[in-house]
């Protein structure tokens, strides 16, 4: 992808893109789920409703998949092959959303198409409609899509027009701020495979802007500005993350970034897009929350400072630290990249649903 770039033939994320494509499979039903290509409020969703009898109200999931908010696909094989799953095991109702990407598009595109999947099938008749008990639905997702889903749950408490409330959100080794790009996990997993600094920094910054300037701000930890600078007490790892985390590294602070340059591309200071950055006010709102955190991953701390946060909030959180995993694990769940731990995490998560949604 570097080099079809450099030689100008297409751009990075349309590379990467070209090989989630390889991973794309058709919606296809079986002997326990209904599975369709569909749309919800304009927005594409594969759609996937268990076979047996419901028993009483069905409990349901609104899943976003992952990719950077720039690749990813819910008719990917392991996507389709997790809420298959999901939705066979739980006799759940699973809508998994097919967003709008970047580039071409950018934030809020990707966080409008979730919230408004997620708002329309809230609505009592359409909940009525799938059978779905309004008191045992979660939001789910994983890295960008775990980044959704916390910024999905939050706007919910501030729309007036919903009113059926979340019963859990599910948040696997999420992306939640863009604020501090020099966390520890960030410069211990600098150059892990998956998810490498450089790759993370390049997602963030195409969220916002094709703008090489965003991009090589962030890269330096220099993009956050003066008169933002308060923000920066929701994302002090000094303060949220456990001392076993922060190990040997000192917390530096943030030179102060450019104002123009936040003045233009003002949304990774926007809490849709880095769900860190609310106030204890609104944390103390949300549903119980399920994260899944890796230990090398990039993302690693993002997670484990959103637990301690939600918690000093009030908020039940259960914290799945897996010390062996790394970034996307839990999608390696068929042949030819099958791993035990894919499977491993996948159940502990499924666990936790039964007992909770």
């Amino acid at each position: 992808s570097e080099a079809a770039e450099l030689l100008g033939l297409m751009h990075y994320m349309e590379g990467l893109r070209l090989i989630t494509a390889l991973e794309l499979v058709a919606p296809t039903s079986d002997e326990n789920v209904t599975v369709t290509d569909t749309e919800l409020s304009g927005v594409p969703v594969r759609l996937f409703l268990p076979r047996r009898a419901p028993g009483g109200l069905r409990r349901a999931m609104l899943y976003f998949h992952g990719g950077g908010w720039c690749l990813g696909d819910a008719g990917m094989h392991n996507y389709d092959l997790m809420s298959r799953r999901i939705s066979n095991e739980l006799n759940a109702v699973v809508v998994s959303v097919n967003y709008r990407l970047a580039p071409p598009h950018r934030f809020p595109a990707q966080f409008e198409d979730v919230y408004a999947v997620t708002k329309f099938f809230l609505q009592s008749k359409v909940l009525a409609q799938y059978g779905v008990d309004p008191a045992r639905v979660c939001v789910a997702g994983d890295s960008a899509g775990g980044n959704l889903a916390a910024a999905v749950a939050q706007q919910l408490l501030e729309d007036p027009e919903v009113k059926t409330k979340l019963k859990a959100q599910i948040l696997i080794y999420p992306a939640l701020q863009a604020l501090d790009l020099n966390l520890p996990s960030y410069r211990d997993n600098a150059d892990k495979p998956l998810l490498p600094r450089s790759l993370m920094v390049r997602f963030w910054s195409e969220y916002f802007t094709p703008d090489p300037a965003l991009r090589e701000a962030m890269a330096s930890n220099s993009h956050v500005p003066a008169h933002s600078s308060h923000l920066l007490q929701f994302v002090n790892w000094s303060r949220w993350l456990p001392a076993e985390m922060s190990k040997a590294h000192a917390y530096e602070g943030h030179g102060a970034g450019d104002t123009e340059l936040a003045g233009r591309y003002p949304g990774f200071l926007d809490p849709r897009a880095s769900p860190l950055l609310a106030g204890e006010a609104r944390l103390r709102r949300l549903p119980p929350a399920y994260i899944l955190t890796c230990e090398h991953d990039v993302l690693r701390d993002d997670g484990l400072m959103y637990a301690a946060r939600l918690r000093a909030a009030g908020v039940p959180v259960t914290h799945h630290h897996a010390k062996d995993a790394f970034h996307g694990a839990m999608s390696f769940l068929s042949w030819p990249l099958e791993l035990a731990l894919g499977h491993r995490l996948l159940n502990t998560c499924l666990d936790w649903l039964q007992e909770n949604l």
